[in-house]
This record gives structure tokens, C-alpha cells and sequence, in this order.
């Protein structure tokens, strides 16, 4: 019964598709490579690379030897610098100047980058708790939203997964498809999927760095996360979610 599903995972699509009709064949104009901030919001300037103080070096095949998923976090903070490296190993520029190219520390299909990254920020230094969309072009965060309940939230959100609301900052990866649809219209669902796997394995590696862990979601409660967000469903939804926090040994 599930074998029609498998479909997704291939790529005979693309030998049915009219690429001459994507909106980028037709000349439309591309969306936006980050979502706009609204009007008068305050963006909360993160540490640049050159500022990082306390963000120790570790070999590449130790941090893939080291990574696991983690669910038991430390009551530790996350430092604002230790987030900022986390963001910027998961959708930063690669480097100063390269924004009308849109290249980062992940690869995405045509170099799209469908998605948007939000934190929850539990217990980060100099943050009050709320989500925080991450601002790739400015190495920025805007404040989003705030709940008062925003741990529990977080829990139903992930149907009961209770380190989800107990992490030090829980990553929130939505889907905006039109970005990916502007270049390669019906072939572009597996790609987002496969783009949001390249963005966690990098958060995976990049905690290693700093002494933390984290831990992919995938089950969670489509429509309640999205309402958590306050996005639409349609146009952006929650794709992937994975908690961060330093190490409990």
C-alpha cells in the first residue's frame, strides 16, 4: 500500500517536465533570497567570524567520528558566539561579498536555498526567550514570535518529544517551495527534502565543535508547528527540527 510513495524519492520526473516553462525560463524575477523583515523590525547583529573568541578548532574526522544524535542536555547556555557559529555552519555565506551569489556552507539544487532558519531560543546568552528567524545575508536574527508557554509548545509540537522543549535552542526549518519551483517547477520537492538533510548533518558536526549535541526531528505535528511559527502552511510550513544543547555526560 505504501509503494506508490516511493516515487518521490526518484527522479523520473524531470523526463516530464517542460523546463522552458519555469518561471525563470519565462524572465519572471526570482524570489527573494531571504524572506523580508517587516517594516521598523530590530535586527540583532550576530558575532562575525573574526570576532568568534571562544570557538575552539577540532579535526574534521573527529567531529564525524564524534557525531550522534544527543537528547540530554545540560542546563548550560548556549553563548551568543556559539550560536552564531552554529547558524553560520548551517546557512551562512561562505564568505563577505558573495551575496548576489547566494553561496553558503551547504549545497542546495541550483544553489536555491529554499529554506528559512528559525531558533527557539530556550537559554541563549543575551537572547530573551523567543524564535528568532536567522537573517543569512546580514549574519542577523529578528525576533518572530514569543509565547509564554513556548517549551510546552514546543513538546505538543513534536508529539510529546520532550527534549524538543528542553534544549537550549531548538532549530526550525520551514520550506518556502516557490524559491525552488522558480528554477525547476514539479522537480523541486526531493531537492528541498534533500537540502534540509544537508543543513542538519552540518548542525550535527558543527555541535561537536563547541561541545554540544543535537538531535533530528522529523516526526512532529505538521499543521500545530506551523501555527507555532504563525506561517501560513502553503507558501512556507515546517520541514525538519532539531533541538541543540551542550552535552549532559
Amino acid at each position: 500500500m505504501y509503494k506508490d510513495n516511493r516515487d518521490f524519492l526518484k527522479d523520473s520526473i524531470r523526463k516530464k517536465i517542460d523546463f522552458s516553462k519555469t518561471a525563470q525560463s519565462r524572465g519572471l524575477a526570482q524570489p527573494p533570497w531571504q524572506k523580508p523583515c517587516p517594516p521598523g523590525a530590530e535586527k540583532i547583529a550576530l558575532p562575525a567570524r573574526d570576532k568568534w573568541q571562544g570557538i575552539p578548532g577540532l579535526k574534521l574526522e573527529e567531529a564525524i567520528a564524534g557525531r550522534k544524535s544527543r537528547r540530554n542536555f545540560a542546563e548550560q547556555a548556549l553563548r551568543l558566539e556559539e550560536l552564531a557559529f552554529l547558524l553560520w555552519a548551517t546557512q551562512g555565506l561562505r564568505e563577505a561579498g558573495a551575496a548576489r551569489h547566494n553561496f553558503r556552507t551547504v549545497p542546495s539544487a541550483g544553489c536555491r536555498h529554499a529554506s528559512e532558519t528559525y531558533v527557539a531560543a530556550l537559554r541563549v546568552e543575551g537572547l530573551e526567550k523567543a524564535i528568532y528567524r536567522y537573517l543569512p545575508l546580514d549574519h542577523a536574527l529578528v525576533e518572530f514570535v514569543r509565547h509564554p508557554d513556548l517549551e510546552e509548545q514546543l513538546i505538543r509540537g513534536t508529539f510529546g518529544q520532550a527534549f524538543c522543549g528542553k534544549a537550549a535552542a531548538t532549530f526550525i526549518w520551514t520550506a518556502i517551495p516557490e524559491r525552488m519551483e522558480w528554477r525547476y517547477g514539479g522537480a523541486s520537492y526531493k531537492v528541498i527534502a534533500l537540502d534540509a538533510g544537508h543543513i542538519c548533518q552540518n548542525l550535527y558536526l558543527a555541535c561537536e565543535n563547541i561541545g554540544a549535541g543535537a538531535c533530528a526531528v522529523a516526526a512532529y505535528d505538521q499543521e500545530e508547528m506551523d501555527k507555532v511559527l504563525g506561517v501560513d502552511g502553503r507558501d512556507e510550513f515546517v520541514i525538519y527540527l532539531a533541538p541543540v544543547g551542550k552535552v549532559s555526560f
